[in-house]
């Protein structure tokens, strides 16, 4: 990978367009930003049958939330997966494990912490041979903060390749020797650009809209809508702006994981189910996958 270097000077005078946008945020964007969000430290870098298996695990999410330390609906979670998941290796029952990769803010002020454990497992394989081809549904159930173990049920918005995380690391042009790095202009998962630590970050849809502002390895943005797909905007009255780690606002779908689809995201029935699926021979996600995960809202029933 090319070593490339970008003074933050040098992006914002080589912008196309928005640099009113960009003026307005440094002079009033920061600060008021700072009074709403808490701050962050990041940490850098066909449907699935109803059977009785998918059905158990749903059912155990059936209970409500106990009201403290619940983890508000519509709340992304950015996590890094800790465990090699495999259409050829990986048994039903198994437990999948990730970590926070990023601090997520949430509305009472506090937070959950950037290497927080998340906790799932494998639901179902559908192995390589059977007709609808190749196939593994996964369920996060827990995350670990505080010294609690908080059930969660959730959809996943978003999946990217580990190169495609590293990429995002990398600065969009050259630029004079000796810039430092956080002055750097780089590019999320999904194209918004990011301009410096602490910079604004700019839609990939429209350059002179700010979306957000960067934070020491991540970005705090507000979730939006990608068109022609199925993903949303803020959800359950949610409208913070989000810890998305490496992704943009509105990234949707899957990232440098070629053959991979995202069947079934887990927002309907079955709730929480994630299905991935394969037009290949096999499935394999890595550890070190990245995830945007969005917390569903939990049945009272």
């Amino acid at each position: 990978m090319l070593e490339k270097v970008r003074a933050f000077g040098t992006g914002l005078s080589r912008m196309i367009s928005g640099p009113v946008a960009l003026v307005a945020f440094f002079l009033f964007g920061a600060a008021s930003s700072q009074e709403q969000i808490p701050s962050t430290a990041a940490v850098h870098p066909t449907s699935l049958s109803a059977k009785s298996t998918s059905q158990d695990v749903l059912s155990s999410h059936a209970h409500p939330l106990p009201e403290q330390g619940a983890i508000p609906p519509g709340t992304i979670l950015p996590v890094r997966l800790r465990t090699n998941i495999s259409s050829e290796k990986s048994k039903a029952g198994q437990i999948i494990m990730g970590r926070i990769a990023q601090d997520v803010p949430l509305p009472d002020g506090s937070k959950i912490r950037a290497g927080s454990k998340v906790e799932g497992r494998i639901v179902e394989v559908t192995p390589v041979g059977s007709a609808s081809g190749p196939r593994i549904s996964i369920q996060f159930e827990k995350v670990y903060s505080q010294g609690k173990a908080i059930p969660v049920t959730t959809n996943l918005r978003a999946m990217a390749g580990f190169m495609e995380v590293m990429q995002t690391g990398v600065p969009e042009e050259d630029a004079s020797e000796g810039t430092p790095s956080n002055w750097w202009t780089t590019t999320q998962v999904g194209g918004d650009s990011v301009y410096g630590v602490g910079g604004p970050v700019m839609s990939a849809q429209d350059s002179s809209e700010v979306v957000g502002w960067s934070v020491s390895g991540g970005v705090l943005s507000l979730v939006s809508a990608k068109e022609g797909t199925k993903c949303r905007g803020p959800v359950a009255g949610n409208k913070s702006h989000q810890a998305l780690w490496v992704f943009s606002s509105d990234a949707c779908g899957t990232y440098g994981m070629e053959h991979i689809q995202i069947v079934h995201a887990g927002r309907t029935h079955p709730v929480g189910i994630i299905s991935l699926a394969s037009d290949s021979s096999k499935i394999k996600i890595p550890n070190g996958t990245a995830m945007l995960l969005r917390v569903n809202a939990v049945s009272r029933d």
